[in-house]
């Protein structure tokens, strides 16, 4: 994982774990509630206390902090970040484990923990709005993390810090390096955006059920000028990398034939690269580049914003 620029919050206290046992609490109540986890949510709760702890210190949760839980499942997580202070807003799909979060967390947490029923594929940042600053801390559903995070990169005001519980996979697909087999166009989408922290990872016997892969803690912190992408440019994105091993100047005068092949061929040896260049070869600031390039030969158009305005 890429190592970034992780400053602390003067207001941050190391949170405290969790004072009752976990493990035992998710058995119980999972019986109490007559709720079988169901795998094609991915629901697989976590149980260690530990991982709590450090998913709370990797965001520098204060009492100050507006957090935003995807999946907030049996509450296990979402009562660590109320103790902590914070203000959470949730979004819940099943609609046992929200009744549950309603009867047990609501009446509790009154002005601080507010809960939306829903999809977070329709609610990626749980229904917050415009708000100026907010944080996301959550343990994802596996199968959902990557167009989760492309809508989450699409709203029009970006998390500061997001800190993911994500399959081991998927993070280091986020995190990779071009040149990489893991690199991709989700990649470059966030990485313009976000640096990356040194993470931690997670071994499978941490959640219950346990799944079949281990999941890696992934800390993210928005970049001081981030890039953005259009729906246009993304789409060429996807495009390319499904044809990964395939060399880029075939590539580029088929899927932009308005620019001549000596342009792509002169762009891409001023990079230092060649025609014979597969995809994944190119770092995020050069498709950033070749994207601008693209667009103001085609069309005189301005390169992509460096924030959403």
């Amino acid at each position: 994982m890429k190592p970034g620029n992780d400053k602390v919050d003067p207001h941050y206290r190391p949170a405290k774990s969790p004072s009752h046992p976990p493990f035992l609490d998710t058995r119980a109540i999972l019986r109490r509630i007559e709720h079988s986890p169901i795998r094609k949510l991915g629901q697989n709760f976590l149980t260690d206390p530990n991982i709590i702890r450090k998913s709370l210190e990797l965001a520098q949760i204060t009492d100050k902090d507006l957090v935003v839980e995807i999946g907030p499942g049996l509450g296990t997580l979402t009562r660590a970040l109320l103790q902590q202070g914070a203000t959470v807003q949730a979004v819940e799909k099943d609609p046992t484990l929200a009744q549950w979060l309603r009867d047990d967390l609501c009446p509790q947490y009154p002005d601080t923990f507010h809960l939306i029923e829903g999809d977070a594929l329709d609610f990626p940042s749980a229904g917050l709005g415009d708000q100026a600053d907010y944080k996301i801390v959550a343990n994802l559903p596996y199968a959902i993390s990557t167009p989760w995070i492309e809508r989450v990169l699409a709203l029009p005001n970006l998390p500061s810090v997001m800190v993911l519980m994500l399959q081991k996979e998927t993070a280091d697909r986020f995190a990779a390096s071009s040149g990489t087999k893991h690199f991709s166009a989700i990649t470059i989408l966030l990485q313009m955006a976000y640096t990356f922290a040194p993470g931690h990872r997670v071994s499978a016997r941490c959640f219950h059920p346990v799944p079949k892969v281990d999941s890696y803690l992934l800390p993210l912190r928005q970049k001081a000028e981030p890039v953005f992408f259009d729906e246009d440019q993304k789409n060429l994105l996807r495009q390319v990398f499904t044809q990964r091993r395939k060399q880029l100047g075939g590539l580029l005068r088929k899927l932009v034939p308005q620019i001549p092949a000596n342009e792509w061929e002169s762009f891409l040896r001023k990079q230092g690269f060649s025609q014979q260049s597969r995809p994944e070869d190119l770092p995020p600031t050069i498709w950033v580049k070749l994207l601008r390039l693209r667009a103001e030969s085609l069309s005189g158009g301005e390169p992509p914003p460096t924030a959403n305005s």
